[in-house]
């Protein structure tokens, strides 16, 4: 199981009610909601190991040298000489710190990638995986690493946990009436407005996932538009054309990295097993000072299962 930790750790904090907090009054409600969240998790899709992909850097600069308005309505604060700082609230910012610590005392393995995304670790691990994947995340750019000849599916969260949705290769074509390994060149053609990629001016979903039915790729595509006489309209031609520069580089932001250099899952301790005695006892402690309630006490029993 691979999850997309900020996009289930923001989740929490908005499904959750922030006058959850601790004694000294800091919140702890996407502590409590990602920690509950892990252990249904594990529980009900019976993971035998687990990674927290981790976003080490949410705005890589070789995206942004690509295309400049990728998530640059998300940046806080542009630093020079380091990462982009993202808008996060105060009270979210303040948990990151306690997420970290207490998945370290539950032996969860916590894996990001200098200059990558989340989303690269999870492409990376989810391509290389030698038994079946489960990857949980509430953003739709991870469908293109669905593929059911691998097992590796998403678990999707868009609509909360009570409704969480299995995506497989029939589940994407029923929702967008495209493959997944053509979900990277149909996102590139419509745009994502949550991401900053304009996509092709007129060229919305359903004209999107047409043109990938007729030509299966971004790349068959462009090449029929170029011949002129390849079965491509002159107004779709005429848009493509206008496009040109952005379709040149769009893909290569969309699509996930896969060839991480990563640790392997024995290395990161992704196999999930009992909490020793100590770390329990510390775990059990913070559920008390830090107000994290029952939360920890069914990560403990989700790991006692393993």
């Amino acid at each position: 199981m691979l999850l997309d930790t900020a996009s289930l750790y923001f989740r929490a904090f908005y499904g959750l009610p922030d006058s959850i907090r601790r004694p000294d009054g800091t919140p702890v409600n996407a502590v409590r909601g990602l920690l509950d969240m892990i252990a249904r998790l594990t529980t009900d899709y019976g993971a035998t190991h687990l990674i927290a992909c981790w976003d080490n850097d949410w705005r890589p600069q070789w995206r942004v040298d690509l295309i400049p308005t990728y998530k640059a309505h998300r940046v806080a604060e542009v630093m020079p000489d380091a990462a982009d700082i993202e808008v996060v609230p105060d009270a979210l910012e303040a948990q990151i710190p306690m997420i970290r610590h207490v998945l370290d005392l539950a032996g969860i393995a916590v894996v990001g990638a200098d200059e990558h995304e989340a989303d690269d670790v999870v492409g990376t691990y989810a391509s290389h995986a030698e038994f079946p994947v489960d990857v949980v995340t509430g953003d739709r750019d991870l469908f293109q690493v669905i593929d059911d000849a691998r097992q590796v599916r998403v678990i999707y969260t868009a609509r909360g946990m009570r409704n969480l949705e299995v995506l497989t290769e029939v589940v994407v074509v029923g929702k967008y009436l495209v493959l997944p390994q053509q979900y990277a060149d149909y996102a590139t053609l419509r745009g994502d407005a949550s991401d900053g990629l304009p996509g092709v001016a007129g060229v919305g979903e359903k004209t999107a996932a047409s043109l990938l039915g007729q030509f299966g790729t971004l790349d068959n595509l462009l090449a029929a538009a170029a011949d002129g006489g390849g079965g491509v309209s002159a107004s779709v031609r005429a848009r493509l054309e206008a496009a040109a520069d952005y379709l040149m580089v769009a893909p290569t932001v969309v699509k996930v990295v896969r060839d991480l250099k990563l640790p392997t899952l024995e290395e990161a301790g992704a196999q999930l097993h009992p909490v020793g005695a100590d770390s329990r006892a510390e775990l059990e402690r913070l559920a008390v000072d830090w107000n994290l309630g029952s939360s920890v006490k069914r990560l403990l029993a989700a790991l006692d299962q393993r």
